[in-house]
């Protein structure tokens, strides 16, 4: 009888297939190199087809394993569904919640939490409200938002403002996948202010970066700012620049199919910091505290 793929190697083909490399893979998930490595050649023996191109630069989806993930994807959504299913839910909790984001958790970390939780309480009604930080707090000081999802790793310090720490995302060096500081045994802002920089500036990614700069005495070479994070993709891949940006907006491949790399730097670079905000004084309404303790279980999960 064929075995079937367990979910535990399915979430380590995932992971290798997000990121890249099998190192990578094995440090998001905390567990070794060797039990990745096994568990992607187990799933491709059981398959019959080869996933990865294994290659210097990292590991490379072929078309069968381009395929495979948005099955696997799939898998999991139900898996998901599945649980949120036979959960003990609170059918009697009504009510509004009035979320705010910012850009980059509205577009790279909410949507499948969201989902979830408008699955586990389906008498809530989430009203989304996408602004920048300043807005946020004040929005939370006002009641005019009664939680909010944002970069809290960008707020100023604030008393009157309690948060919850959801994720670290570590910063890296993006780069195209011939470009020559790949070669390099290590790669620091010294190296980085030698290239042409595509500089992100949605979520005040710009000061944040000039902040860790700073210290250096050395600047970017800025040769093109943006809002958007796909054209940053794009540039960095076809080879015109390089940038310095979070795990979580990290994808392998722009829109055109070329391929990116990132580099840990030797230069100490600040996480990128995703947490819940709320106004101490006013405390959570009980809608605002089913999503707080939802989204606290589903980061623990």
């Amino acid at each position: 009888m064929a075995r079937t793929p367990s979910l535990r190697k399915l979430r380590y083909f995932v992971a290798v297939a997000e990121s890249g490399k099998v190192t990578q893979a094995a440090v998001d998930l905390n567990v070794s190199q060797s039990s990745i490595t096994t568990g992607v050649r187990e799933i491709e023996e059981e398959l019959g087809v080869k996933l990865f191109d294994r290659q210097a630069q990292g590991m490379l989806l072929t078309r069968e394993g381009t395929r495979f993930l948005q099955q696997v994807r799939h898998v999991f959504q139900a898996v998901d569904e599945a649980f949120d299913s036979t959960r003990v839910h609170s059918p009697t909790l009504t009510g509004r919640l009035e979320l705010a984001m910012s850009y980059t958790v509205a577009g790279y970390f909410l949507p499948p939490l969201l989902a979830q939780f408008q699955r586990r309480y389906p008498g809530v009604e989430v009203r989304l409200h996408e602004a920048s930080r300043p807005v946020i707090q004040s929005g939370l000081k006002s009641g005019t938002f009664d939680l909010a999802i944002m970069l809290v790793s960008n707020l100023e310090p604030d008393t009157s403002l309690e948060t919850h720490l959801l994720i670290r995302s570590p910063r890296r060096l993006w780069v195209g996948s011939h470009h020559p500081l790949l070669g390099h045994r290590q790669v620091g802002l010294e190296d980085v202010a030698q290239e042409p920089y595509i500089m992100l500036n949605v979520d005040e990614a710009e000061q944040t970066a000039l902040k860790y700069w700073a210290p250096s005495g050395l600047a970017p070479r800025t040769l093109f700012s943006t809002s958007s994070v796909e054209a940053v993709r794009s540039l960095v891949a076809n080879g015109a620049g390089i940038s310095i940006l979070s795990d979580m907006v990290y994808r392998p491949w722009s829109l055109e199919g070329r391929r990116i790399e990132h580099i840990d730097l030797s230069t100490p670079i600040p996480t990128m910091d995703v947490g819940l905000a709320w106004d101490a004084g006013r405390g959570l309404t009980p809608t605002a505290q089913a999503f707080h303790d939802a989204l606290i279980e589903m980061m623990a999960g």
